[in-house]
Order: C-alpha cells, then structure tokens, then sequence
C-alpha cells in the first residue's frame, strides 16, 4: 500500500528504491521483537528504530540515491547525525537510550577509521552546519513521516534542533567504558530488516524460539554419559569423554535456553548442524548455520532462510569461535553479538584442537560469556591438564562447574586401536595389499594438500579397480560439500575396499567409521582425533575388538612437518605405543608428557576490550579489525578457476560454491587477477584445478592461462 512520503527513499533507485517508511516500520517491529526477548523495553526500541534512518530525508543524502550522481570531493553527511535533531520529539527520559540506538550505528562514536564518527565530526567540522543544511525544507516532511508511523511530534525550529544535537555531544562526552545494549538492538533489527526487506514480518517469530531438547533424554547402554545426571546446579560444564561416549547429547541435556554450538572446522560444523536439525525436526526448533561456507550447505532452503542464518536470533546455532571473535575485539556489530548471546547455552566443543592464537581468543571469549550470563559447556576427548585447569578457573572453578569425566573401567571399553610405529609409506605397501583383499575400508591421513594428491595418485595406479576417494580442504566449496557427502553416505557404509586419503578435514565430528588407518604423526592430540575415525562404531560386537593404525615417523625436515612444530611430532610419535593396545585411560598421562607445559597466548595487548572483567572501550565505540585477526586471516583467501569469473562476477547468489580456500602466500605473488568483487579471489588458470584432486598449485600461474587478457 502507497503512502503520502514514499517518495524519499531509504535506499538507492539503482537497488530498488525502498520507501523510508517501509524501512523504518521493518526495523521497528524488528526492534520491538529483539526487545521483548532482550528485556528492553519495548516502546522505547520502537520509538529509536522509527527515528534512526529518519535524517535520510535531507536533500544531501536523497540526491545520492539518484542514478548518476556525483557526491562533491570531501563531503561527508552521516543520516544518523541528521536524526537526532528531531530527539525532543520524545520524551526526557526515552532519549539516551534512542540516543544509543542512533547515533552509532553505523560509525564508531569516536576514533573511527574514516574519522567520521559523531564526536570526530564534531572535533573537525562544523558538523551541525552541515547536518542541518535546509532544515526548514525538510524537517516537516521528516515530522510527517514519523507521525505517519505513530510518533506524536511538534514543529521543530533550527534552534531546539540544535539544543538536541548539543545535547546529544554532552551525553556522548560522557560515555563510561562499557558496551550498548540498545546499539546492539538497533544493529541487529536494521541488519535483520534491510536484508529480508518485505518478508521480515513472516520471519520475526522464528528469532527466539528456545529449542525442545528432550529428544536427547534418552539412555543406551553404549553410550555410559547417557546415564550421568544432568541435573547439576552449576551453572557451567566441563565433560573429558572419548569418542562415542554420548558427550554431544550430555552436552545439550545441560542446555536451558538457547543454543550456541561452537566447533572447529567446517566438516564438522556442517556434520552437528545436520544431526541436530535431524534430532529436532519434529520441535518448532530453528536451527541455524554459521561458518564461512554456510549459505552454501543452507542455500536449498531458499534465500530467505539462508539470509537468516547471519542474523540475531535462533534456537541452536551452529558456529565457529571466529563468529564470536567481534567480542573479544569489539569489531563492528559485536553489541548485537552480545545481545544474542546474553543468557544463552553456549558449547564450546573440541577447544583442544585450535591453534595458540585462536585457543587464547576462545579463553578470552569464555572470560566474556560468563560476564554476560551465560552459561559454558566445555567438551573435550582429550585436553592437557594445565588447559583444563586453566578453563575450570575460567569458568569459576569447583564452585561453578561440573566436571565429568568416565572412570577407568568404562574407559576401558573404549580401547579399540593397535598402534604400530612405520618407517613410511612404503613400508605399508603390504599391509595397504592385505587390507584391499580383504575388503576393508581404509584411510589415510597426510599433513600436506599436496603429499596427499600425490599418494592419491600412486594409489589410483596401484589400485585402479578399487574405489577411492580424496578430500582435504582446497576443493571448491561446492565439491568439497559433495566429498563430504560421499565420504559418510557412500565410503562410510561400503562393504567393498575402498581407500580415502585425506588430510586433518577428517579429525573432528565427522561420523564416520573405517577399518585400517595410515597416518602421518601428527601432534598427540590431533592423532587421538584422528583414531576416532577408526573403528568408531561402537557396539555390542566391537567391544573387545581392535583395528590397526600405522603411524608413519616424523620427518626429519621441518619444513616437511608443516604444519606442525617438529619437536612435538616427535614426542609425539615417541610416547605412542608399539604394535599394543593403545589404552583410552593412558591418554592423558601421553598428552601431559608431550605438553607438560602450556603457554597461554597475552592478548591484553592486542586490542582486545575486556580485560580482568571489566570492558576496555567506551559505549557505542567500536575498533576496526583488529591487528591479531589480521594477523590470523593474512595466510587464507580464495581463488576461483578461469572459466568461473564471469559467473562469479554475474551471480553473487553462487559465488561461495565457487571459492577454493588457499593460503595467501601460496598465490599472492604470482601475478594473477585478484577482483574486487565477493571476497576478492584470485583468478587462477582452469589447469590448476580438477574436481576429483582439487587445487594443483603448480598450475596456478599466468603461464597457463588460456585468454591473453589475463596475463
């Protein structure tokens, strides 16, 4: 339905130019939504979403909305600014908090990268001058919009204008070191809003549903957890089980409220956000996925439900830590990440497995968790202990924390694997020949992309009519979903030999069961993953009964150990047993003898904002990325092939499925095209990649590029 102002846009004509109204009446039922299950208060969200965009009236911001137009060198006119001169509109004790949801939102309130925050504008310019440009032209359309939408307003003259934008600099002055919850709001409906546009309404009652997790009270007499009460008041969780013991279900059974699922790789991320989807499809429970690749594995479910998985709300949401790390360094958005996660259920599973420079984000993030009501489950197979007690201090020690681990006479039930040490891969040709006659499922497990896709080819001439398969993590995204696939629905449950060679994607969560294992070493706990893929099926019949796993010394290179530290492989491979049984209840004596010590990672000095429990950066200001995520991202980017550009450039729906994740160093100094559209890939030659071996670097080069325009 037509309204009297739906001429003044909120967004440019080039991308449909949406009434103002429309935006600012989404956003608003938004906010009232993300209020009421926030405990804010409901009116006074209403009241800042319908004010926040209400600036963009302004002749200096609708001319840019205009096909072709040209914005003057310097200018610099923020919306936000121009809104709150029409705050007296509301009443005295409303206005800090609209304040709050207004005038940050989209720039940090001070120090702002472009130097364009309110309080920088201020310090720089005659910022009012300017924001109130042609006020008397535009200011009674802006008052009729926002009666229109049920605000009571008044006329206001240029003078009281400025009484509120005074107003608003001495209150922004005063800001303590804190962060905004109402920030956090207007950030997550205008966000939620603008990128469902007209279906937001139908989409507003699947934000905050609290998942129905009674499918996991459920008991068998395989998985000894299913047993140990959940009941526990303590708050927090800290659950050491090996693989197949029921941890995951122990974990969710400890849940109250919503759900945050954290994990470490894609693989499995995409592995539990399929079980609980499955577990929980008879409940309203919405689940979602978030990871770098998500919209691929969700993008059947139509584009509305893929957009929401990016969004505030949900009942189980499956992530990575890297989705939680805005609040450790207070990057853009982190106060609507904090006010999704407030009072929430958070699993952080697998924490063992990260690198230092992310396990020291995690324990930052689980300082901040507790400070914001959460509660914290922690679950692991194996961890070191000075982690452990490192995490049990974290989360308040004894007092707050239940601790559950399975005693020695269960844990010997889980003994499944014999470990013999080789001196190499061809030392197990024998034993690779005995495993195919005898129809066995057997993976093997290499440290480098490359090695692997060489032993996948010497197997393939080896074996020809055997079935074989290679995953690792340079696939385009749309493969390496499929390999997934194929690895659990086809391999997994094939009663004839087939040979998978891998590299580390297979470690964690991948519900996956082989018969023989040949590994390179790797550090202790990262093998003790590995294993778990072996003989995982845990019944009444495999209890007893052991499979083999050959594990292949350490090289003497240590360059060839990438990515791993060669010291610690060796120790590694030192405190393994020899052709016997390797006993579940003597991990964590292995563990402690390879790392008798840990070093945590200090990221007090590396922008971070919440140290010894109290906030670092004052409200409604915000960092840019910080130095340590840099740092972290520097070594990935992406590529995609050739004959993708033009349907990369064309088709930003399909972009993800054609990315190969790759090493920064490893392409950015060969001369390719880099674009600047999506994640700005690299454009490498069709040759350097095959859908069956993935990215062959050797070949991502000018030279082999077949259209002269890329050279």
């Amino acid at each position: 339905m037509s309204g009297t102002f739906d001429y003044i846009l909120a967004k440019h004509e080039d991308s449909g130019g949406m009434p103002l109204t429309t935006h600012l009446k989404s956003v608003a039922d938004a906010a009232v939504i993300i209020a009421r299950h926030s405990g804010l208060d409901e009116d006074i969200a209403r009241k800042g979403a319908i004010l926040h965009d209400i600036g963009k009236v302004s002749p200096l911001f609708q001319n840019t909305l205009k096909h072709g137009y040209v914005r003057q060198p310097g200018f610099c006119f923020r919306h936000e600014i121009a809104s709150i001169l029409f705050l007296s509109v509301f009443a005295e004790n409303e206005r800090n908090a609209i304040l709050d949801m207004i005038i940050a939102h989209h720039k940090s309130l001070k120090n702002d990268v472009g130097e364009k925050g309110f309080l920088d504008l201020d310090d720089n310019m005659d910022s009012f001058s300017r924001h109130s440009e042609r006020f008397a032209e535009w200011s009674p359309i802006a008052l009729g919009i926002l009666n229109e939408l049920g605000i009571k307003t008044h006329s206001i003259v240029i003078e009281e204008a400025q009484k509120n934008y005074e107003y608003a600099i001495d209150y922004c002055s005063r800001k303590p070191l804190n962060y905004s919850r109402w920030k956090g709001l207007l950030m997550a409906a205008d966000h939620f809003a603008s990128a469902l546009e007209d279906k937001s309404e139908s989409s507003l009652d699947k934000l905050f549903i609290k998942p129905d997790l009674s499918f996991y009270n459920r008991t068998h007499h395989l998985y000894p957890l299913s047993f140990f009460d959940t009941a526990d008041e303590r708050r927090n969780t800290l659950v050491t089980a090996p693989t197949g013991a029921g941890k995951t279900d122990f974990l969710l059974r400890r849940c109250k409220g919503r759900v945050f699922y954290t994990l470490p790789f894609q693989a499995s991320i995409n592995a539990m956000y399929d079980r609980i989807k499955c577990d929980l499809k008879n409940t309203d429970a919405q689940v979602y996925l978030l990871h770098a690749a998500s919209g691929l594995k969700v993008r059947e479910k139509g584009i509305e439900e893929s957009i929401l998985q990016h969004h505030l709300g949900a009942s189980v949401k499956v992530l990575t830590p890297h989705q939680m790390a805005s609040i450790v360094f207070g990057i853009k958005g982190y106060e609507a990440m904090l006010l999704d996660l407030e009072g929430c259920d958070v699993i952080l599973d697998e924490i063992h497995t990260y690198s230092s420079e992310i396990q020291a984000i995690v324990l930052k993030i689980i300082e901040i968790l507790k400070a914001v009501g959460c509660r914290i489950h922690v679950g692991t197979a194996t961890m070191p202990t000075v982690l452990y007690n490192k995490i049990l201090e974290l989360l308040g020690g004894k007092d707050e924390v239940c601790e559950v681990s399975l005693p020695n006479n269960i844990l010997a039930t889980f003994n499944r694997h014999i470990i013999h040490k080789v001196t190499d891969f061809e030392s197990c040709d024998d034993i690779l020949k005995q495993a195919v006659t005898e129809n066995k499922k057997i993976l093997i497990v290499c440290n480098q992309v490359k090695r692997s896709q060489l032993l996948y080819n010497e197997i393939g001439e080896k074996y020809p009519d055997v079935d074989r398969m290679l995953i690792h993590s340079r696939f385009k995204r749309i493969d390496r979903n499929s390999l997934e696939t194929s690895l659990k629905e086809d391999f997994n449950t094939s009663n004839n030999a087939c040979i998978v060679v891998s590299t580390q994607v297979v470690e964690v969560s991948l519900d996956i069961s082989f018969d023989v294992m040949i590994t390179e070493c790797a550090p202790i706990d990262a093998m003790i993953q590995r294993f778990g893929r072996i003989n995982r099926k845990r019944t009444e019949e495999t209890i007893g009964k052991f499979k083999d796993i050959y594990v292949i010394q350490p090289p003497e290179d240590k360059n060839e150990a990438l990515p791993y530290d060669i010291d610690i492989l060796k120790n590694s491979f030192d405190v393994l047993p020899n052709d016997s049984l390797l006993e579940e209840s003597s991990l964590q004596e292995l563990i402690d003898k390879v790392y008798p010590d840990t070093k945590f990672m200090n990221l007090d000095y590396s922008g971070v904002v919440f140290v010894d429990g109290q906030w670092m950066i004052k409200e409604l200001c915000h960092n840019a990325k910080s130095a340590l995520l840099e740092v972290l991202d520097i070594n990935s980017t992406a590529c995609i092939i050739e004959s993708d550009k033009k349907e990369y450039l064309n088709n930003p729906l399909n972009r993800m499925m054609l990315e190969i994740p790759v090493s920064y160093k490893s392409v950015a100094y060969k001369r390719l095209e880099q674009l600047d559209t999506g994640v700005h890939p690299f454009v490498i030659p069709d040759k350097a990649y095959n859908d069956e071996i993935g990215l062959l670097i050797e070949y991502a080069s000018p030279d082999f590029f077949t259209k002269y325009e890329f050279l």
